[in-house]
Parts: structure tokens; sequence; C-alpha cells
């Protein structure tokens, strides 16, 4: 017992001075102990620490240490909600006081914070000053004790079935609330093994609901989707910031290519030929990109939501913005006929496609048009057609000596095969299209002799009535006018990367390293069964890559398989200030510029390339600052954090959306393509669809299947059927869940392909073949 403490029933103030001195938690069971307490004094503390709650005097999560009202445990769980400069700010996990909960400055060893939103700790709490501290523990995985899911009823219980197909188990409800079966609920997870429950936190409606899959994804990977009221206020005072002294470029016809859908217009571009006879054949281009940097200040409470989400998120029915709507949708949206803030990057493109000049201003700009994709690709092949028609006739009429005009009965195929009618501005399409896709062709030369990775990866579209009703779901067509935008984000990105370089200022680079030893050493493993050498003392370049897939004719049906390992050998792409090269571009430096309303990366490079050409003479106060440039680092890491964060979140998304409309053609036979191999079964995707569904071994037949680890097969050991990836194949859709995006498909012939068959769940799940045995599994390759 220390020192200071009289036994018998304490005080409040002696119970107060306890809790402030104590160096671990302290709850009912350590009061007690301190003071001695025991039998009926036990059942008296009890009381008083309730009454003392009810005062107001302290304050615990139920079966917690208890802490004073307004402090914080001396250790706690502590969620990360900000990172200011170089420091993570964290709030407690649990807070039950009508106070708002206090921000402690998290204290991590080394210079910069590794810690981002999100994140949860365990950590050791100290007051210092007004303020508070917290030396971490332990970094505890996100969520861990949450689960998103479903309520349903079987019998008499409630019971949640979670969103995560990774999760396994369904959870008792020890507590709804005001929830019912149906509702998609947020549940704590409570009580120790082997009586784990969860209680419900917070109902958050129906899951079958429009927009609810998007809202799933949201919650489950704690996605920031709301701005601090102080926030909105900010980003509606800077709206009206005059523009100030910059380049006028409102005289060029300026146009902004993007999807039809697209809610936001960060870029813009023009070209023309030049006519410098110091570069015959090359052309001048300007990619006008938003001036984020104008409005969003480095340190204001805009630019720290800005850094705690690190880009937007796209979701078929909504975007999470990175920024408020006010600046995201309106004032830095580059739109038609709006005089709008820009930065500039100016280039000079040989005949050849080559960067041979390139610099950057702040400019006011005034869109000529924002173009579809499609509207886009559909003029310019018209004109082309026309031109075309025009050679071979070798006369022209009264007509055709003017200009292009608009053709109203001209059409083109939109994404989903219908037929859609379109209409041009025939001056536009001189003007702006023709010279932005005659440079183009020499950018276009200039990428394929740097020969950058070529894989065919089709992007999927969900198209969505106004109710939020899936109409469809199909790849979205890739057309000329999209490598066309593409190569010119990209010049630009390389030109902003050795802007910064060439003034020694501290650049975000986008990190893309070559493939590792190991993945390649599987690599040429997998492709030796094809009879395809692949020699790992060469030097790999893209390609290396390229030319192995070129050995496969676009119709061979190994080519998708081998895409798919040549996929799988890549390394993943980060942000980083150390510079490691581009290896699927193909390019030694690259940064991110051209997104600043959806990326702070790109933010990042502005403030940057501000700061390094005097770009803010006034006050510097778009500039990157001392501090950020000091933090790259840790910015890196937690603005690549936050992009895989949004891409699981999308894909997922759209899984579900997918698994929503497939559950309308339950037991319909669809065209499939295996996707992955394991002991346990294979997975396959709807062709044009996309969603990955298990088809389990054991509804593969009675016989053993052998697993080739290094193959990616399954291979029947009587009947020598072999399923690999890339492998196309009929299969019976049995299962479509929308609520965590799983399918589940099984062979046409079903129960017809095996002896027995007896639907089971779990550990009782067994398939009896001729001989009364269960199938089994032969691994073959790593243990």
């Amino acid at each position: 017992m220390p020192k200071h403490i009289t036994p018998g029933l304490p005080s409040r103030q002696q119970i107060l001075d306890f809790i402030s001195g104590s160096d671990t938690p302290a709850g009912k069971r350590e009061i007690a102990r301190a003071f001695g307490l025991s039998g009926q004094e036990k059942i008296t503390l009890k009381a008083l620490l309730k009454d003392m709650a009810d005062e107001g005097l302290i304050d615990s999560a139920p079966g917690r240490a208890f802490h004073k009202m307004g402090g914080v445990p001396k250790v706690t769980v502590l969620r990360i909600v900000d990172v200011e400069g170089d420091q993570a700010v964290a709030v407690p996990e649990s807070w039950h006081a009508e106070t708002p909960p206090p921000r402690l400055r998290v204290m991590e060893r080394g210079k910069r914070s590794a810690l981002g939103p999100g994140d949860r700790i365990l950590a050791r709490t100290e007051e210092a000053g007004r303020g508070w501290l917290a030396h971490p523990l332990k970094k505890l995985a996100r969520g861990e004790d949450l689960v998103l899911g479903v309520l349903h009823k079987e019998g008499d219980r409630l019971w949640l079935k979670p969103v995560d197909k990774r999760e396994k188990r369904d959870w008792a409800v020890s507590d709804a609330g005001e929830a019912g079966p149906g509702d998609l609920v947020l549940a704590e997870k409570t009580g120790r093994p082997p009586r784990l429950s969860v209680k419900v936190q917070e109902v958050l409606g129906d899951p079958f609901q429009p927009r609810s899959f998007s809202l799933i994804a949201i919650h489950k990977h704690g996605i920031p989707d709301q701005f601090p009221e102080e926030a909105i206020e900010e980003a509606e005072d800077v709206v009206g910031l005059p523009l100030g002294e910059r380049e006028d470029l409102t005289h060029l016809s300026i146009v902004a290519i993007d999807p039809v859908d697209a809610r936001d217009h960060d870029d813009a571009v023009w070209a023309m030929p030049d006519d410098d006879p110091a570069n015959p054949g090359g052309f001048r281009a300007i990619v006008a990109i938003a001036d984020v940097a104008f409005y969003v200040r480095p340190g204001g409470l805009l630019d720290r939501e800005a850094r705690k989400r690190g880009n937007s998120v796209y979701f078929p029915d909504r975007v999470v913005p990175m920024l408020p709507e006010t600046l995201s949708a309106d004032i830095c949206s580059l739109k038609a006929g709006q005089d709008r803030a820009a930065l500039a990057c100016h280039l000079t493109i040989s005949a050849t496609g080559k960067l041979t000049a390139w610099r950057f201003t702040r400019a006011k700009v005034r869109l000529a048009a924002n173009i579809p994709y499609e509207e886009a690709q559909a003029a310019i092949d018209a004109a082309s057609s026309l031109s075309s028609s025009r050679r071979m006739l070798g006369s022209r009429d009264e007509e055709s000596d003017g200009p292009l005009h608009e053709n109203p009965d001209a059409h083109q195929a939109d994404e989903t095969g219908s037929r859609a009618s379109f209409r041009w501005d025939s001056t536009l399409v001189e003007t702006a299209l023709q010279p932005l896709w005659a440079c183009w062709r020499a950018l276009a030369k200039a990428r394929d002799d740097r020969a950058p990775l070529d894989l065919d990866l089709p992007e999927r579209r969900v198209v969505l009535d106004e109710r939020g009703r899936i109409l469809s779901v199909a790849p979205r067509e890739r057309l000329d006018a999209h490598r066309l935008i593409e190569d010119y984000m990209i010049a630009a990105n390389v030109a902003a990367a050795k802007a910064l370089e060439a003034k020694k200022a501290p650049v975000m680079y986008r990190v893309h390293e070559p493939p590792s030893r190991e993945k390649l050493v599987a690599l040429r493993d997998y492709l030796k069964t094809f009879g395809i050498d692949f020699a790992l003392g060469q030097v790999v370049r893209p390609a290396t890559f390229n030319h192995i897939l070129g050995k496969l004719g676009p119709d061979d049906e190994t080519r998708p398989r081998v895409m798919e390992q040549v996929l799988r050998s890549q390394t993943q792409a980060y942000y980083a200030p150390a510079n490691a090269g581009h290896f699927g571009l193909a390019l030694g430096s690259y940064a991110h510029f051209t997104s600043p309303i959806r990326r702070y990366a790109d933010l990042v490079v502005h403030r940057a390339l501000v700061g390094a050409y005097g770009l803010d003479p006034a006050a510097k106060a778009t500039a990157l600052t001392s501090a950020d440039a000091e933090g790259m680092e840790s910015l890196g890491q937690l603005i690549s954090r936050a992009e895989r964060r949004a891409m699981e979140a999308e894909r997922e998304t759209i899984d579900r959306y997918v698994a929503a409309y497939l559950a309308t053609k339950l037991g319909d036979v669809l065209e499939t393509r295996i996707t992955g191999v394991q002991s346990f079964g294979f997975f396959a995707t709807v062709e044009g669809f996309g969603g990955d569904g298990l088809v389990p071994v054991s509804t593969l037949g009675a016989e053993r299947f052998h697993y080739d680890e290094t193959m990616h097969t399954l291979t029947g050991e009587e009947s020598g059927e072999r399923y690999a990836i890339g492998q196309r194949l009929k299969l019976r859709l049995v299962e479509a869940d929308p609520i965590n995006g799983s399918l589940r498909f099984e062979l046409p012939e079903g129960a017809n392909h095996m002896a027995v068959r007896r639907p089971m769940r779990g550990k009782d799940r067994r398939i009896v073949g001729k001989r009364g045995r269960p199938p089994g599994i032969r691994h073959q390759g790593k243990r």
C-alpha cells in the first residue's frame, strides 16, 4: 500500500488524487486494493464511484479505468486524427464526457511522424502545461474492435453478418440498441473468448438501398467523408480571392477532355505547331492544371483536412472529395467560359516527341470547351474520315472549300454498345483537337520508343440510373482520346520532376521500383512451363515483359495467363522524396503534378514549383514550407497509405455493385476466366463484369486434385482435368452476395460430376468419392 494512503473508505478528493497520481490504469479493483477495502466497503466504493461519475468528477468507459472528467487515462487507446507539421495528433478512442475530447501531441521516436489519420495506438499519456502528450507503446490494428455488418435473426437471437468476406463467422449481438434485422450497423466487439459478442454502436441504414455499397466501404476503411464546418467556411472565404497578376492564356483554345461522368476537372490541354526554325516539325504545348495551391494554403484547416484524406475517393454513386465541393467541383474545377486560376506547364516538343524545354507560370485560363472522351474521339475520327474522302475524290465543291461543319447525322457507339448522336463546333475541331492530335502522334512515337510496360487492364464502369439502381456493368472502352490525355499528363509530370531537380528543390516522386528477384524467379518458373525462356541475368526493363507478351498472339489462350503473372510480378507504386525512377513508365524522373484537386501529392509538387521558381513573390504564402520540405518522407508514407486505402475501397465497392447486378442471374451459366488458383479451389471472374468468385475444390468431383504452386494449377489425378490462371470456361453462378461483394460458382454439370455431394457448412463439409473417402489435395511447391 502506498505510504501516503490511509486505509479505509476514501473521500472523493482522495480518489481523484489517487487516479491522477497512479502510474498504471486505475479501475475499481485498483482503488479498492490501494485503500485496503474488502466486503461491504467494496460495495460502498462502487456506489461512491457511480455518484462521482454522475456528478461529473470522473469518467470511464464501462469496465475500463477511471480518469478525471476532462482528463485522459494514464494508459489508453488513442486514434490519430491529424498530422500537424511533423507531429501526429490523437484523441481518445473512447470518450464519454460532454466536453470535446482533448487533442494529444504524439511523441514519436525520430524526427517525422510515421502515423497517419485513422491509425490507432496504445499510449502512455501525461499532462504537460495546458495540453496533453502521448507516448506510443504499441500500434494497434485499425478498427480491430469494430465490426461492420448486417443484422439478421435466427430464432430469438440477433446475429451480425460481417461485410468483410475475410470474416468467416457471424457474431452474436449482446446489445442491438434501436437496430433491427436487415440494418447495416457498426458494432463493437465485447466480452472474452469463448463468449465474444458485439454491441451495436451506430445504425447506418438499409444495406440494399442505393448508395449503401459505397457507404459500407467508407465506414469499413475509415475514410473521412465529412468536413468540419470551419473547413467549409474557410473554403467559402477563399472563393472570392482575386486572381492577381497572371499570364493571360484566355485567348487560347484550351480544352479539357474528361470522362462523361467526371466530377471535377483538374487539367486542360492546348497544342500548336512550333514556328521556331530551331524546332522543325515540332510543337508547343500547354498543360494547364488547376491552381489549387493558390486557394489551399499550407497549415490552414483546408490543408490539414486534405492531408488527412490524401486523395479523393471515387465510387459509382458518389465521390468523397479531398477538398470541399466549393473548391473541388466549382472554383478550382476548370470549366468552359469561366476564368480560372491555373499553373501552366509550357512544353516544347520535338518532331520525334522528345521534351526539349519546359517552363511553369501562374496563369489565367478560360476553357473553350469541356469535352467527353467519346465526343472528342468521334469528332476527330469524323474529321479524319472527311479529309480522307476529299483526298480520294480529288475535288472540292463549294461547301468543302470552307471549314469542317457540324454534322448532326454522325454517330458513335458509346461504351454500352448503343448508338448515341454527337455534335461539335467545327472551329474547335480545327483550332483545338486537330493540333492536339498532331502533337500527340509525336508524343506517342516517343512513348513507343521508350517502351513502357504495356498491359491490357480494362477498367470497369458501373452505370446507375437517377435512383441509384444498376443499369449496366461493362469495361470502359479505351480510345485514342484516353491515350492522348495520358501522354500529355505524363509529359507534364516529367517536366515537373525535372524542373524541381534543376533547382535542387524537394520533389515528391511517384516511385515504381523494378520487380524483386523473388518475383522474377517465380515468373521464370511459371514461364518455363509454357516453353518461354526468361533469363534472370539480364537487365529487366518493361520492354522485356512486352517482348514476352509479344510472342503470344492476341487470340492465344495462354496470353491472359501470362499477362496475369506479369502483373503479379510488379511492385506497388508509392510516393517518396528519394528518386528510384518509374519502372512501369520507363522513366528516370517522375512526379505527380496534374491532379491537385484529388491528390495531395500533386498539391505538394505545385507548392514546391511555386517556391523554386518564385511564382509567389509577394508573401510566399502558397509555397512549400520548410517544415513540409523536411517531412517529405513521412508525408509520402501517409499519402501512399491513403492511396492504397482508396484503391481497396473503390475495388470492393465495384465488387458489391457487380454482385448486386449478378444476383439477378443466379443459376445462369456464364462465360468466365480463372484469375487465381489455390489448394482449396480456384477463383473466376465473369467476362466483361469482373468480381471474383470461388469454385471450391470440393465441388470439382470425387477424385483427388493435385495443386501445383509454381504452375498455379489444379489437376485431377484420374481425369486429368486441369484448371489454370487465364483459362476460360463456363460456370454456373450459385451465389452472389452484394453485402460483401462475393460470388460463388460451380461447374455446369454440378452434381452429375460427383458420386455424392452433401451441402454442409464449415468443418462438416465433405465430398465422398467412389470408395467412400473424401477427396484430398496434394500440394506441390513451397511449404
